[in-house]
């Protein structure tokens, strides 16, 4: 399942990321920002004003907002 897929939350572990549907500097800030593979992950919220984006992740004692379309390259594994 992809990280857009999972609810509010709700935690899980990175398995892969699609880098090759990113950006090359997206996927510079992302890594920067502890996202990669095996990292533990938690959404926090979903959207603004009842849309679905930006997502705000956990990682670690941080929470980071990205894109759907990030977290749609993120495969995860529900822990």
């Amino acid at each position: 399942m992809t990280l857009d897929s999972i609810g509010r939350g709700k935690r899980a572990e990175i398995i892969s990321i699609d880098w090759d549907a990113l950006a090359p500097d997206e996927g510079k800030r992302l890594r920067a920002l502890g996202i990669d593979e095996g990292a533990r992950i938690a959404i926090a919220h979903k959207g603004v004003l009842g849309s679905s984006d930006p997502i705000a992740v956990m990682v670690g004692r941080m929470t980071i907002a990205i894109r759907k379309v990030h977290a749609a390259a993120m495969q995860v594994e529900a822990i």
